[in-house]
């Protein structure tokens, strides 16, 4: 560990936080002397406090071991590069239209990758008032189901959460052209263009 680098950097969080030394300080439960040390280079925090300093400083931990917080690249917005992310221990559903670091439950998440899968849905698509009625033919037992369905166009992005004993079946106001993608949390993840 480079303590002179983490000292700086723990230093400009601080600093970007509108904190103090002190403040640092009593919440971790040690002197604003040891937090001063640690900024000047003259040591680096304990491993027992680096997880409540990263709550504090709001950053990630890992980077903030290392020193240095990279910044993504900045987003263009373009939902046509728009990726998926699932939390295997809470079941969150994230995105990002670029480059981004994600984590849900103190884990880093991998984008969804598109599925090579050979599971073939049947999709049933109704018109009804101002909404398209989707029904697909898939089990939604409590091992294998459809966790989410996202709809995707020019500027937005549609979810649908859908949960196990559910109907196999949403709702996505009528709107021609598009993307659909559908989650299964056995075969991952699957997109339609123009069925609308």
């Amino acid at each position: 560990m480079d303590c002179i680098k983490i000292g700086k950097l723990i230093s400009r969080l601080r600093r970007e936080k509108e904190l103090t030394q002190k403040n640092v300080a009593e919440v971790l439960g040690v002197s604003n002397k040891t937090v001063s040390k640690w900024e000047c280079g003259l040591g680096c925090p304990d491993l027992s406090y680096w997880s409540d300093l990263s709550l504090i400083l709001g950053v990630d931990m890992l980077q903030m071991m290392e020193g240095e917080i990279t910044n993504n690249k900045p987003d263009s917005g373009n939902l046509d590069r728009i990726q998926f992310y699932v939390c295997s221990c809470c079941g969150n559903i994230l995105t990002s239209t670029g480059s981004a670091s994600i984590f849900c439950c103190g884990r880093k998440l991998e984008s969804l990758t598109h599925s090579n899968s050979t599971e073939n849905l049947k999709l049933s698509i109704e018109e009804m008032d101002t909404d398209y009625y989707v029904t697909f033919d898939h089990p939604m037992g409590k091992d294998h189901y459809i966790s989410f369905a996202a709809y995707v166009k020019n500027d937005s992005v549609l979810l649908n959460r859908l949960y196990p004993e559910q109907h196999s079946s949403f709702r996505i106001p009528i709107n021609h052209g598009g993307k659909l993608y559908l989650y299964c949390i056995k075969h991952g993840l699957t997109s339609y263009n123009n069925l609308f």
